[in-house]
């Protein structure tokens, strides 16, 4: 569907001293070594920039603790077991930071969620704690429900898109994902570049449509491969699948501001 970027692939090579095609397989690592270190730079050069040209994603700090919350008692009643509000008294509750977003949700701690499963609940629970719905209550409950308002948002918007919800699990398991990292590969660095001129040189909906449903294919590729290395513990793969995905979700967001 897309056109070659020939005059790419020419630099490409030259920077990187050999041909450069596509494998049959998953594309290889890039071998290193002092020979190379010029080729090296220049390589690192234009990913950097093929990375700022989409924009760094905000980091986001998330609590890695979790609780059942049986214990959890109402500030208003002393009633046992309230969550983000309390069946008793109706009292909002304020933010507990032991609170995971599958606990929001109701959900199991697990890669695999559809959204019905998120948008239901998420709609309940911004009734009850939406600051324009509780004007009649006290100063303290209003800024509870401001705060758990914000907290509902946020983990919405975080379980409901593959990548994020994928950053946030390896978050609690402790694993820092670093988002400034790039992916030596050749390969992905031209796919990527002939991506982003397909959607520049775009002039109808009809096409940037199509290179939107391609990168969603290949983030759910992506979303697969993580699940599975993340269900088996491998989580070095699993971070290399979410690096992965992050190139698919900004080339899916160029299109969404060309649309």
């Amino acid at each position: 569907m897309w056109r070659r970027a020939g005059r790419i692939r020419l630099h490409l090579a030259e920077i990187t001293g050999r041909r450069v095609r596509r494998p049959l397989g998953p594309p290889a690592p890039v071998a290193t070594c002092s020979a190379s270190a010029a080729a090296s730079s220049s390589f690192h050069h234009y990913l950097g920039t093929f990375r700022d040209s989409f924009g760094t994603p905000p980091s986001r700090s998330i609590s890695t603790q979790t609780d059942g919350g049986g214990g959890r008692e109402c500030w208003n009643c002393s009633a046992k077991g309230v969550f983000l509000s309390c069946g008793h008294c109706r009292s909002v509750q304020p933010v507990d930071p032991a609170v995971d977003y599958f606990e929001i949700f109701g959900l199991d701690r697990g890669y695999n969620i559809k959204d019905n499963s998120l948008e239901g609940k998420y709609k309940d629970w911004q009734k009850k704690l939406h600051p324009d719905l509780v004007h009649s209550k006290s100063e303290k409950e209003r800024a509870f429900a401001a705060e758990q308002s914000a907290l509902v948002i946020d983990a919405y918007r975080t379980l409901s898109k593959p990548l994020p919800r994928a950053l946030y699990m390896m978050q609690l398991e402790g694993i820092h994902v670093d988002e400034e990292k790039t992916i030596n590969d050749p390969e992905l660095l031209m796919e990527m570049m002939e991506v982003r001129e397909s959607v520049s040189e775009a002039s109808d909906s009809q096409t940037l449509g199509k290179i939107q449903s391609q990168m969603k294919r290949k983030v759910e590729t992506l979303s697969k491969s993580f699940q599975e290395a993340f269900e088996k513990r491998d989580f070095d793969r699993a971070v290399e699948a979410t690096q992965r995905m992050r190139y698919y979700e900004r080339a899916m967001e160029e299109t969404v501001k060309k649309l």
